[in-house]
C-alpha cells in the first residue's frame, strides 16, 4: 500500500509538471510566432512529446485509481462471487494487455529505435527517450491491476 502511494504522488507530480512545461511551451509558440513573427522551431515537436508522456503517465495514474472509463451496464446488474470474477477477470485482461502491449511491445520499440540510433527531426534527442514511457507506463499498469487485484481477493475474504 505504501509504494502505491509513492507512485501515485509521483506521477502526480509528474504530470504536474509536464502540464506546467507543456503551457509554457506553447506560450512560448504563440508569442514567438504572432508577437515576435518568427515562430519557434522545436515547440511543436516538443509539446508533442510531451504530450505523449503526458497521456501515458495520465493513463497509469488512472488505472492507478481505478478509474478508466467502463461500460457499466453488466457490473450493475451482476452481484456477490459473479461480480467479483468479472472484475477478476477485466483486471487480468488489462494486466495482459499491459505486459504484452505496453512491456513488452514498448520494450522492443525503445530497443529497435535505440539499436538504429533514430533522432527526432527537430531536437535531434533519441526517439528511445521519448518512446521509453510506453514500457514504464505498462509496469505501472500492470502493478496498478495486480494491486487491484490482491485487494478485490483480500475484500472477498
Amino acid at each position: 500500500m505504501k509504494l502505491k502511494l509513492i507512485l501515485d504522488q509521483f506521477i502526480q507530480w509528474l504530470i504536474a509538471v509536464l502540464m506546467g512545461l507543456m503551457v509554457i511551451n506553447v506560450t512560448w509558440q504563440v508569442f514567438s510566432r504572432y508577437v515576435l513573427g518568427d515562430p519557434s522551431s522545436f515547440t511543436d515537436e516538443l509539446s508533442r512529446y510531451m504530450m505523449v508522456w503526458l497521456g501515458l503517465a495520465g493513463a497509469a495514474y488512472v488505472s492507478g485509481k481505478n478509474g478508466h472509463l467502463a461500460i457499466d451496464i453488466l457490473p450493475e446488474k451482476l452481484k456477490g462471487n459473479q461480480l467479483l470474477y468479472l472484475q477478476l477477470f477485466i483486471h487480468g485482461m488489462v494486466v495482459f494487455f499491459g505486459a504484452v502491449i505496453m512491456i513488452w511491445g514498448g520494450g522492443n520499440l525503445v530497443y529497435i529505435t535505440q539499436i538504429l540510433q533514430q533522432k527526432s527531426a527537430t531536437l535531434q534527442i533519441p526517439l528511445s527517450w521519448i518512446y521509453g514511457i510506453v514500457p514504464i507506463s505498462g509496469v505501472l499498469v500492470v502493478y496498478y491491476h495486480l494491486f487491484h487485484i490482491v485487494q478485490l481477493l483480500k475484500n472477498k475474504e
